[in-house]
Order: structure tokens, then sequence, then C-alpha cells
């Protein structure tokens, strides 16, 4: 019997997941880097091609469309291309730089579930991939007799209630390094070994301000990022309200050229690292993931294109095109989802489960205002550190866009005129 698609060779369903992938470890990061894009889509069918199937064929297909619609893409905008150049240019900078010294980092902010970890994720990776094929997979600056881990990147997350030591336990529990019983010096001190001996170019350090910097005891974190810093590695921060963390001084940003402008050190005042937070700004450049806009025509033009570029992923079995970018969608969509993109693939997907359990096989606003995405949704934000993004209440519909009567035969001329 010819294979359907929706089973392995083996006999099992070829859309079910492997083993959970922890990017926090090396071992997970080069699965993800390794096989990211992999994932098979449900075909698209016709309900006459679905109404042709055996019930278990049906059912082994819906299955198959839900782990479509709960493996969507992560789609490029306008604002996380812009920040994937950045990272990028900074990355490049300073791997192929020949100089000693401090490389230029980059600080990414933005509210939670705009795609923040998975553009620099993205980033991370394209680096690495064309990083291996210029050194023919081996660590050029390897040395005899020393670790042999080549990771020329490195991702950790914050722990929610991180520390400066936490902080350093991550990075090393990513190469798989023992730390038990080491002060802060040294695990800085490994650390920096670490980074040296693997061949990293690139640390990144999401969900950055969890790093409760308001608290006395936790002051010396902007040391522990300072001496980072003078590692030859490009540091790479991300977080939710970088600018009023502590981890630079408060700023404002330019409505203009959309960057953050920072006042310049007048005397020192309380805090008393605030010399280390003006270095920061020295070494970092700051950029901002924003969420999409609906103010002008260009912008609504992005939404709309993004959201064609999203029903081309959807397998239901009506057709797909124009189901959310045409008519009153659009406007219905960015009111239920503020233009942040995570909320917007969350509705989708729940959206996709009751269309295809209704039969409808359609997504309409009447359908999608049948529920509301809460916190639960996305349970690796923490709320307590300003990740989970405003979700907007349901609302209604809104009333639909009356037509015009067609006056393209009414005369208004002199022979009107004559007439009365």
């Amino acid at each position: 019997m010819k294979n359907s698609g929706d089973t392995a060779p083996g006999g099992g369903a070829s859309f079910l997941p492997g083993p959970p992938v922890d990017r926090t470890r090396h071992e997970g990061f080069q699965r993800w880097r390794q096989t990211r894009g992999h994932f098979v889509p449900a075909p698209a069918l016709t309900a006459r091609q679905y109404a042709d199937k055996t019930p278990r064929q049906r059912r082994l297909y819906d299955l198959h469309r839900l782990a479509t619609h709960s493996s969507l893409p992560i789609q490029a905008t306008p604002m996380s291309e812009a920040v994937a150049y950045t990272v990028n240019a900074r990355i490049e900078d300073g791997a192929f730089s020949h100089k000693p010294g401090t490389r230029t980092g980059v600080m990414v902010n933005g509210n939670g579930a705009q795609g923040k970890t998975e553009t620099v994720c993205e980033a991370l990776a394209t680096f690495e991939d064309q990083w291996l094929e210029v050194n023919h997979q081996l660590n050029p600056e390897a040395v005899p007799g020393t670790r042999d881990l080549f990771a020329p990147v490195a991702y950790v997350r914050c722990p929610v209630r991180a520390t400066p030591i936490s902080t350093c336990q991550r990075i090393l529990d990513f190469y798989g390094e023992d730390h038990r019983g080491m002060r802060l010096e040294d695990l800085i001190r490994t650390v920096n070994t670490a980074l040296g001996e693997h061949g990293t170019k690139a640390l990144v350090i999401d969900d950055i301000t969890r790093l409760k910097l308001h608290r006395e005891a936790d002051q010396d974190v902007l040391d522990l990022i300072r001496e980072m810093m003078s590692m030859p590695v490009t540091l790479i921060l991300v977080g939710v309200g970088i600018p009023l963390s502590g981890l630079l001084r408060d700023g404002r940003r330019d409505p203009v050229t959309k960057e953050w402008v920072f006042p310049p050190v007048k005397d020192r005042g309380r805090s008393p690292n605030e010399d280390a937070a003006t270095q920061h700004e020295r070494r970092f450049e700051l950029v901002d993931l924003d969420p999409f806009s609906y103010d002008t025509p260009a912008q609504i033009s992005d939404w709309i294109d993004h959201l064609r570029g999203l029903e081309g992923h959807l397998r239901l079995l009506n057709d797909t095109q124009g189901m959310l970018s045409d008519g009153d969608m659009p406007e219905y969509l960015f009111r239920r989802t503020g233009g942040v993109v995570g909320l917007l693939e969350k509705l989708i997907q729940r959206g996709c489960r009751l269309a295809i359990e209704s039969g409808s096989e359609y997504l309409t606003a009447e359908l999608l205002q049948g529920f509301t995405v809460s916190p639960t949704d996305l349970p690796d934000l923490d709320a307590e550190s300003g990740e989970q993004p405003v979700i907007p209440p349901i609302g209604k519909p809104g009333p639909k866009k009356k037509r015009g009567r067609n006056t393209v035969f009414d005369d208004d001329g002199p022979a009107r005129e004559a007439m009365g």
C-alpha cells in the first residue's frame, strides 16, 4: 500500500514530534539548528479529497493538520528583519575581527510574544551555519590538550529570580561544565575560559531583565556584564523593558529615528553602578522588536501581507486565500492581537482547531469571538518580569462596512438640471 504521507516508513505518524529540544544545552541547540525547517506540513486537500479517505485516514489527516497549525513557521516581519540584520552584523563584525578587545554587543528589547527569541536564535543559527562552513566544521582556535567541544554560539536563559551566580551557572550548563561549589569569582573565570576554548563567538542571554537590579544584593550584576564585555565574544542581551531595567540609564526613544537616546551623565546618584550603566551604552546597540502598527497605509499593507503569508500555511478544507486578509478580518485580527505576532499565532491555532471540530472549515470573526487567548497559552513568559503581553479584550466584532449605492448611471450634469 502506498504511503499516504501521514505515516512514516516504520509505521508511526510522520508528524509526531521527537524528543523535546532544549536550546539552552549545546546538544539541544545543535539538534534544533540542524533540523529547523524539517517539519513537513499536512498536504492541502479539498473537501472532496478529504471525503474520499477512509475514516482512519481522515483522523490521521486531522491530527496532521493540528500538528501543522501548532507548528506554524515564524514569518519574518519588517521589524524582525531589521533586528536580525543588526544582530548578524554585530556577530560577524566581532567574529571576523583580528583585533583584541571588546566587541560591540546588542540589546534586543521588546514586549512579550513578539518573536524576540526566535528572531535572535535564527540569526545565531544562520551565523553558525556559515562559520562552520568557512572553518570546515573545525575549531580554528583549538588548543591541544583542552576542551574539544566546538560551540560557535551559545544560548542561555536567565532563570526567574536570577542572580549573577545563577546566570554564570546557566552559561556553564550550556557547555556541560561542572560548576559545583564555585564562588562568583571562580564562575566568572570558568565562563571566560569556556568561551575561549569552545570557540564561542556569540553569547545570548535571554530574559536578561529577570535580573532584579533594584535589589541592592543584585547590583553586582552590572559588574558581571561588564566583565563579560571584556571577553572575546559578542554579547547579545534579550529582554522586556531594557531601557527601564537598570541595565542602562533611563532614556527616551526618538520618535523620528526610532533609536534610544540617553541623557548625558550628571553627578553620581545613589546607584553605585552608574558608570557601569554608562559603559553599557557605549558598548551595546539597543534595538527594538516592535509589534505591527495599523495607522498608515504602509503599516496596514505590511499587516495584510503578513496575514496572506499565514493563510498559505493553514490546512482547512475551504480555500484559505483571503480568509484572513480580505474584508474586515485584518482590522478585526489587529484589534484582537494588537499586532503582536505571538498572540496572532495562538488565536489562529485555536480557531483552526474549532473550525475543524465544528466542520465549518473556515475562520470567521464570529468563530474567533468564542474564545480568547489567555496567559496559560504563553507558559514560557514570566508575568512578574513583565514578559506577558497585554491581551486585548474580545470586544465586539464591529459593524461591517456598508457598501454605498452604485451611482455610475446617475446623471448630475446639465441634462438632469434641465429635467428638474
